[in-house]
């Protein structure tokens, strides 16, 4: 009887498009990957999105995976309570926030992401993500990605921490919260 009753609830929640698949990022959701489909729909768009939140809790980590239909981004800002900061958008060239000098970015498109989080601890100033400015993201490495391309990490200044994102192309691209984790996702396709 209770595997019956398991067996409902996965189909259940794999219908409902709940269901994901692990990676390292966390679970990927969406109807298309719970249900190993091909066909992928998102009505994302590629315009700029921003929420004006900020918290005092660090960035820890930033890790990628990838479904069938997109490419993830996890920004891990454990501690963090309440609704996370962000600006998401397409542009030109990647300029380190703070100095202005240009860092190269490898893809046919460059998302520039700021989170409203330092990598450092505000309390005692510990850093809590090391990285360097004008290099790749510590631990993320983009072999055998559809779209993601290449990643830079631009700095944190002023209590927001900027990372430039090579995607293949200018695709549509969404942001979501999930606890105390920011995420961005980038589709394959239109």
């Amino acid at each position: 009887m209770r595997r019956s009753v398991a067996a409902a609830a996965v189909v259940v929640l794999a219908g409902a498009g709940l269901l994901g698949t692990a990676g390292s990022a966390g679970a990927a959701t969406g109807t298309a990957a719970a249900s190993g489909a091909t066909e992928c729909s998102v009505a994302w768009g590629s315009k700029a999105k921003s929420a004006t939140n900020a918290t005092s809790a660090p960035l820890k980590n930033i890790t990628t995976s990838g479904t069938t239909c997109y490419d993830r981004m996890v920004f891990d800002i454990s501690g963090a309570r309440g609704k996370l900061g962000y600006h998401v958008g397409y542009v030109d060239a990647f300029h380190q926030d703070g100095s202005g000098e240009r860092i190269p970015v490898k893809g046919g498109a460059i998302l520039e992401i700021f989170v409203s989080a330092p990598t450092h601890d505000p309390a005692t100033g510990r850093q809590t993500y090391a990285a360097e400015a004008g290099k790749s993201l510590p631990g993320v490495h983009l072999d055998g990605y559809r779209t993601f391309k290449d990643t830079k990490f631009g700095a944190s200044f002023e209590g927001q921490t900027q990372v430039g994102l090579g995607v293949r192309a200018k695709l549509p691209f969404r942001v979501l919260q999930s606890g105390d984790t920011l995420i961005v996702d980038v589709a394959h396709t239109w």
